[in-house]
């Protein structure tokens, strides 16, 4: 496939995928950026691909220069070629009229040699100038040599082409694959699962330490108001553990709002105080410390609390 194949190609392919992106915010993923960053599994992918098919174009390029070149020379030698087969054929021309005239005449064989020698130093500067072509032609094809090994270790080899081909519809099935997912109707995380079943699988996530996808059923256990004390403070333990004390707080807050004798207080208090003294809030951190140790003194985070006073 030459070059223009190739471009056409791209042609057809990136303007449908590029129209129909969504602009990251912050410039994630942007593809013209020089080092871009963001890119989701179809961006890298045509990112890599455009790569591909820049040097692929590149090489056609130089392979068309260095192929236009040759052209060019080997017209001259054709040129110079021509030139000396016109003129070996005059002197042959010349050589077979001066032996039709040796017959017609019946000259001696000295006569003949003497106009023979004659001839041929008539045409001693034709010689002279055919040498000197047929220097500038072994000059031309030394030329023309290192053109072609010039092309050849630039040449876009079957395996480079083939291996561009595999890409360009690696990228075109996952584009397809996208966009039929996204016209898919997605079936809900939830299909066919009581509010119960879901809260099972929430909490079998959590114990695996599997809080991005526990966080989810949780979510969707306080939109459906189900247990919301309790999905409230486990979704305040997922993002504890997760290191975001600002939404565990606010989550621990609106549990112990709901239902503030709950057996998992202590500790929702304890986790609270931990939070805020995290985010820089020593002054009710350390209320909420007091609050562990004289409220459950004989529990485990009544202990905890203590050494975090100290």
């Amino acid at each position: 496939m030459n070059k223009t194949k190739l471009i056409a190609l791209a042609a057809i392919i990136f303007p449908h995928y590029l129209f129909g992106a969504e602009p990251s915010a912050f410039g994630a993923g942007d593809l013209n950026n020089p080092n871009p960053y963001g890119l989701t599994s179809t961006e890298t992918v045509l990112l890599e691909t455009k790569k591909n098919l820049n040097k692929v174009v590149v090489k056609s390029n130089n392979q068309a220069n260095e192929v236009e070149s040759l052209r060019q020379r080997v017209d001259g030698l054709q040129t110079i070629i021509e030139s000396i087969s016109t003129s070996s054929h005059e002197n042959r021309l010349k050589i077979k009229s001066l032996l039709d005239e040796n017959r017609l005449k019946n000259e001696s064989s000295i006569e003949y040699e003497k106009r023979v020698i004659k001839s041929i130093g008539d045409n001693s500067d034709a010689i002279v100038i055919n040498t000197k072509e047929i220097e500038k032609i072994n000059l031309l094809i030394v030329e023309i040599s290192k053109i072609v090994d010039s092309i050849n270790e630039s040449y876009v080899t079957k395996s480079e082409f083939n291996s561009l081909v595999n890409d360009v519809n690696n990228f075109k099935d996952l584009v397809a694959k996208e966009l039929k997912d996204n016209l898919a109707p997605k079936k809900s995380l939830y299909e066919g699962m009581s509010n119960g079943d879901v809260e099972t699988k929430a909490k079998d996530l959590y114990d695996k330490k599997h809080y991005a996808e526990s966080i989810k059923y949780y979510k969707y256990l306080i939109e459906k108001n189900y247990k919301p004390a309790r999905s409230h403070y486990m979704a305040g333990e997922i993002e504890y553990y997760r290191k975001n004390y600002a939404e565990a707080i606010a989550y621990f807050k609106k549990s112990a709002s709901l239902y503030s004798k709950a057996d998992y207080m202590p500790v929702l208090m304890l986790h609270t105080a931990i939070s805020m003294d995290r985010t820089g809030d020593k002054k009710n951190a350390a209320t909420f410390y007091d609050a562990v140790i004289s409220q459950y003194p004989n529990s485990e985070a009544a202990k905890i609390a203590k050494k975090q006073i100290k």
